[in-house]
């Protein structure tokens, strides 16, 4: 599993090196002006030892993973506002094989579109209910699910008028917290498609649609939540777009 896991991130980074860019915008892409200074600018360092940076890294056990981790509509003493929604998928290889036992992290602004951080500011209120983080671990098909509230849209300042769409972060990770893979899940039908310098910037159009995930009535709850079906290809193809992780580090 960690040579999957591996692979994925080396087919990703000559992806985002590839002289007619493939699925992934250039590292510098003027419409989404932060990538100015979030890529590098000098040859990258060479690890001598990647091992050893693994055994200092960070772990986690199983234990630590809860069923309350992927509700989040519980972790806290009352209920968050907004529309409750179950999103569900599979992580899959290349190959359509279930990737088994890997850890799905989730964040996401409340329905209100305002995270509980304190760099966001905006005039939007925060849900004392909410959080807007959750995690689980893959079963043994690859699945994973999570029970939250459909995110707000929100104001990110990148030129004038400038709103993301609603999204939800996903984060996966290998067998070792170095092995890590980035994405966004959007919703269908969402009017800021067109004016949104970071999902324009992917100039693969069926790049940008696995993005979206698909409403499914089937996994909708009676008088509780709706639906959402996301599936996260790991490498080749059809591969689920991934941001540069590396980028943001330096």
């Amino acid at each position: 599993m960690s040579q999957l896991i591996e692979q994925s991130l080396i087919d990703a980074e000559m992806a985002a090196i590839r002289p007619d860019g493939g699925a992934h915008p250039s590292r510098s892409y003027a419409p989404y002006r932060s990538t100015l200074l979030r890529h590098p600018t000098q040859p990258l360092v060479a690890v001598e030892d990647p091992e050893a940076v693994e055994l200092t890294g960070p772990v986690f056990g199983h234990t630590d993973v809860t069923t309350l981790d992927s509700d989040l509509t519980r972790q806290q003493f009352g209920e968050p506002l907004g529309e409750r929604i179950t999103v569900t998928g599979r992580v899959l290889d290349r190959a359509g094989r279930p990737v088994r036992g890997q850890l799905v992290e989730i964040w996401q602004a409340n329905a209100s579109g305002r995270y509980a951080h304190q760099r966001d500011q905006h005039p939007a209120p925060l849900d004392p209910n909410f959080t807007g983080i959750g995690r689980c671990l893959t079963d043994d098909q690859g699945g994973y699910a999570f029970t939250t509230v459909k995110p707000g849209a929100y104001p990110w300042r990148n030129h004038l008028n400038a709103w993301r769409p609603a999204h939800i972060h996903f984060s996966l990770f290998g067998t070792a917290f170095t092995q890590r893979l980035i994405t966004q899940m959007y919703f269908p039908g969402d009017p800021l498609f067109a004016h949104d310098p970071i999902y324009q910037s992917i100039t693969d159009p069926a790049a940008r649609e696995r993005l979206v995930a698909a409403y499914v009535h089937e996994l909708s709850q009676p008088e509780w939540s709706l639906g959402y079906r996301f599936d996260i290809v790991l490498d080749g193809p059809g591969a689920t777009w991934t941001e540069q992780q590396e980028d943001e580090d330096r």
